[in-house]
């Protein structure tokens, strides 16, 4: 347990200083400061695969799965990637909901901040629950590969015309019928009085509609890390870490989106990999080493693609 209440303390650290220190004032997140910041949250990721290593080398977390130190290592840093290409996916949609809503850019970070306070403890609810499944189903395994591999295919043939509009949604015409919305944005503020009314900005209906949103991508993401590694806190912490760099990357990658198209075609063999993976782990053991050139040829092929594809298209 103390293994567990330090990470949990040290997400929340890192969370109080964002918010507290960095984004006290609200502001337009540049893309320089986006770049710093996704440097820094990628980084530390990456260095937690150290720690990683140290809690499995001296044994000071249970270790249901008997996973080597390196094993281990290796089995979140190739989690924490999935995760993170996944995300890609998700900033698509966020934009959209931003740009539906009409959300000033200087008051995205809040939305996104108390998104991502949400999207852990959702997630960790599904972990535990994926988890416990696996654990006491060993059949369960070839559902979620299944799944997996259906969602891989209908992103595969989704039509790029096929708009997600985000006030067409259930949960947004639900608000709506709860507590009254006003279209005006004057603060950070989710609820302001008017006439002694309580009304809810449009800030709030981004908020929900994002957490909403991240429980659908929750569906894919969670089955495709357990296809890594059942380990609990391997799971958690390479999802957890994913996440808190979500913020910066939207930033980072928001106005360059248009750019990388293709990089959904990455997703598409990234999940079908994964779900391949999951239906044949009862049968094959398939090296991490392997996993990990999959993923980052996936990912690289995608963004040079389409930097190719924009280069051909600026030439003509």
């Amino acid at each position: 347990m103390i293994v567990w209440i330090s990470f949990i303390t040290l997400i929340v650290i890192f969370l109080a200083i964002d918010l507290g220190i960095f984004n006290k004032n609200p502001h337009e997140i540049t893309n320089k400061e986006a770049t710093v910041w996704t440097t820094i949250w990628v980084s530390t990721a990456l260095l937690f695969s150290l720690v990683i290593y140290f809690i499995f080398k001296h044994g000071w977390l249970e270790n249901p799965d008997s996973l080597t130190p390196t094993k281990a290592l290796l089995k979140y840093i190739t989690g924490y990637l999935i995760e993170l290409s996944l995300s890609i996916d998700n900033i698509f949609v966020i934009a959209v909901i931003f740009t539906s809503f009409r959300i000033p850019k200087m008051y995205q970070h809040r939305v996104l901040f108390w998104g991502i306070i949400g999207a852990i403890v959702f997630r960790a609810l599904m972990i535990l629950f994926g988890v416990l499944l696996i654990k006491k189903f060993d059949w369960i395994i070839y559902v979620f590969g299944a799944f997996l591999i259906y969602t891989g295919i209908k992103m595969a043939f989704e039509k790029e015309d096929d708009a997600y509009d985000p006030k067409d949604s259930f949960i947004y015409k639900t608000i709506r019928k709860i507590i009254p919305v006003t279209p005006i944005i004057n603060s950070e503020n989710f609820f302001v009085r008017k006439k002694h009314l309580l009304v809810a900005t449009p800030l709030f209906i981004a908020l929900i509609v994002i957490e909403f949103t991240d429980i659908l991508f929750a569906l894919d993401s969670i089955p495709a890390i357990l296809a890594i590694t059942s380990d609990p806190f391997l799971v958690f912490s390479s999802n957890i870490m994913a996440i808190l760099g979500l913020r910066s990357m939207y930033f980072f990658l928001a106005n360059m989106l248009e750019r990388f198209g293709y990089l959904k075609y990455s997703l598409v063999v990234i999940l079908s990999y994964v779900g391949v993976k999951m239906i044949l782990s009862h049968h094959v053991d398939i090296p991490e080493w392997l996993s990990l050139t999959i993923i980052g040829m996936s990912l690289g092929a995608g963004i040079l693609f389409s930097l190719y594809k924009e280069k051909k298209e600026v030439a003509e």
